[in-house]
């Protein structure tokens, strides 16, 4: 017997899903009965990519301006007709991975919670209607912190989680849960091209997991399935690990 389809009729807007793990979610939720709004960068393709995949359609957007998001999120909602599941993750990168915290990582840090923010702000009339209303933040991947950046990986992950607490305590009475998602060192086109230029981060990556590899997009895909889900109902204001266990901590 077939598996239920564990999202069947819920619609989802995901962002930074024309490759990685933005990917990965939107196929896995599709596959799951989710419509899917696959949101990229206006020069990222994104249409083309899921031209041919059966309930997900690409849309191409400004992500790293906030002012922007409330124009998206009327275009997500004219073609989904309203937001059940939101999938925070956005293009922001830095040109080199960082060692510790300073003005490159504050500037992203403030970036995000901005984007995330205004994300938030923009779905919550429809996620308040929902009868499933989900939120699922994605953090940086390892891959943006150099081998000797976990001091500051682990401050990006503390901020997340506060930002995600307070979005779990504004959206829980309308019964809506808010959670995130930290990958490890997760083999993205993104990451690949960052470990082909410093090896030593890559085999630093591989030798602090207790799985001793790089993780996959759908490793990440398949947790936010369940935080997606009715599965996670009363689990809310908390987030995930998907990196293959941490050695040393």
């Amino acid at each position: 017997m077939a598996e239920p389809q564990r999202l069947y009729g819920m619609s989802a807007l995901v962002t930074s899903a024309a490759s990685g793990i933005g990917e990965a979610v939107a196929r896995t939720l599709v596959k799951h009965g989710a419509s899917v709004l696959a949101v990229d960068g206006l020069n990222s393709g994104v249409e083309q990519h899921f031209s041919s995949v059966r309930g997900i359609h690409g849309f191409g957007a400004e992500l790293r301006d906030a002012s922007r998001i409330p124009g998206l999120i009327e275009a997500a909602v004219e073609k989904l007709g309203t937001i059940d599941i939101l999938i925070n993750e956005f293009p922001l990168q830095p040109e080199t991975p960082i060692s510790e915290s300073g003005p490159v990582l504050d500037q992203l840090l403030e970036s995000r919670a901005e984007l995330i923010m205004a994300m938030c702000r923009g779905a919550l009339p429809y996620l308040r209607k929902s009868p499933a209303g989900r939120i699922v933040n994605i953090g940086f991947l390892r891959s943006v912190f150099s081998a000797d950046g976990t001091d500051a990986s682990e401050r990006a992950e503390r901020d997340l989680a506060a930002l995600t607490r307070a979005l779990a305590a504004e959206t829980g009475e309308f019964g809506i849960t808010a959670n995130y998602v930290q990958p490890g060192a997760i083999m993205t086109a993104v990451s690949r091209e960052v470990f082909r230029k410093d090896k030593t981060l890559r085999d630093f990556c591989i030798s602090s997991s207790a799985a001793k590899r790089l993780g996959e997009p759908v490793d990440v895909a398949k947790v936010v399935l369940f935080l997606a889900s009715d599965d996670a109902v009363f689990v809310s204001g908390t987030g995930i690990a998907a990196d293959g266990g941490r050695v040393g901590t």
